[in-house]
């Protein structure tokens, strides 16, 4: 997938429909009435795709885990709050509710955020709402699972002068480059993006022959390193030292073909999430990156039937890209992997004693498949590398996966 056209690109019989932002297309793919998510009759999310909630009850049992500390830390309230943001077809409350204690399940407020219909064999006591909850109105749990790689957000791809600009997409999947990006966006990518795609405000852009790395000397210069299309080299996940610049008002011209996605709306749906507990703890859990390794080509793509697939915004196949997690983090947020998270909360891939085999030979496989799930869960190159972003609100649920 690659934007590399240009404004005037013009219309044609085989590329229909009209041009808009990724955010928009992703919006209306994803949640129109006609809807990869909303789609009545649909399988949702576990026909297309694999969760951590898909592959095993230990993931739920984990999240109940969590509960009950975060249920501890908070007195044990009269009601408590489990708020599942992004809630699928309710798998997770449903496998939450089955291992709680009567003692907690009978204090519960169980809600699923979800826009769509609300399943016909959900469980009754499950509260389910399009939208979250009012600001400040909980106490307790809020969970987003996989729910902020799904938050539209607008694409932009360096031109062939280095100029991020908007990728503008048909429904067919077709892009080109639109308008430089401006204003909030392009401050958001100086903060959170690297390298950075938008230069700041004023500055000089760096060009071969203007300071003491002259003609092909620096690591941004035609045909020196790991930049140059024509090397063969691949190119880093972190930015390399920059040329010595003559002003300190130069900045190295961003490379052609770098893309990134802007994160801001998903910043402002996690603030808006958090902002639903008036006491508690909110967990954000997805595939992501962080500043030190920002990929240099954006993330997005499409999910369909359990594929990898081109993303293409016409509602027929998930549409998704990795969360800037450390971007949506507030100031007491602390983030984590899943295997850290998940070994805090009891989940481990440890293999049961073979003598088991022995003395309890059906216990001993239980035991095996259960190991097996845990691995899967927690292996750092697969599940197990996803971030998990733990934002309390209010002092008491602070620290509840140190150990």
């Amino acid at each position: 997938m690659n934007g590399q056209g240009t404004p005037e690109a013009p219309e044609t019989p085989e590329t229909p429909g009209e041009w808009c932002g990724w955010r928009e297309a992703t919006e209306r793919a994803l949640y129109g009435p006609d809807g990869f998510y909303t789609r009545p009759g649909g399988p949702g999310p576990a026909g297309h795709f694999r969760t951590s909630v898909h592959v095993s009850p230990l993931y739920a049992g984990a999240v109940a885990t969590l509960l009950r500390r975060v249920d501890s830390a908070l007195g044990h309230p009269d009601e408590l709050a489990l708020v599942d943001v992004g809630a699928g077809r309710g798998e997770l409350l449903t496998g939450v509710l089955a291992v709680l204690p009567d003692a907690v399940s009978a204090r519960l407020r169980p809600y699923a955020v979800e826009r769509a219909a609300r399943p016909e064999d959900l469980d009754p006591r499950i509260d389910w709402r399009a939208e979250l909850p009012a600001p400040g109105t909980l106490t307790g749990l809020l969970f987003a699972n996989e729910w902020l790689d799904n938050v539209p957000v607008d694409v932009v791809e360096t031109d062939a002068d280095g100029v991020p600009r908007r990728v503008l997409v048909r429904a067919d999947g077709t892009e080109r480059l639109g308008e430089p990006v401006d204003g909030a966006d392009a401050e958001w990518l100086r903060r959170w993006w690297t390298p950075p795609l938008a230069p700041p405000p004023g500055a000089v852009p760096y060009t071969p022959g203007s300071g003491p790395h002259d003609g092909g000397s620096g690591p941004y210069d035609a045909g020196s390193g790991p930049y140059d299309e024509t090397s063969g080299a691949q190119p880093p996940h972190t930015v390399p030292p920059g040329p010595t610049l003559a002003s300190p008002d130069q900045v190295p011209v961003p490379s052609p073909g770098l893309r990134a996605e802007i994160g801001r709306p998903r910043d402002a749906a996690w603030a808006r999430a958090v902002r639903s507990l008036r006491a508690g703890l909110a967990v954000a859990a997805d595939y992501a990156h962080d500043l030190a390794d920002r990929p240099l080509f954006g993330t997005l793509t499409g999910f369909r039937e359990g594929r990898e697939v081109h993303p293409v915004p016409d509602g027929s196949c998930d549409i998704t890209a990795h969360v800037a997690l450390d971007a949506c983090a507030g100031p007491s947020a602390e983030l984590l992997t899943q295997r850290a998270a998940l070994h805090a909360l009891g989940v481990s891939g440890r293999r049961p004693p073979l003598a088991l085999a022995s003395t309890d030979p059906a216990g001993y496989v239980r035991a095996l498949g259960s190991a097996g799930a845990a691995a899967e869960l927690t292996d750092p190159a697969g599940l197990g590398g996803f971030g998990w972003l733990l934002e309390p609100v209010g002092s008491a649920c602070a620290g509840l996966l140190k150990s």
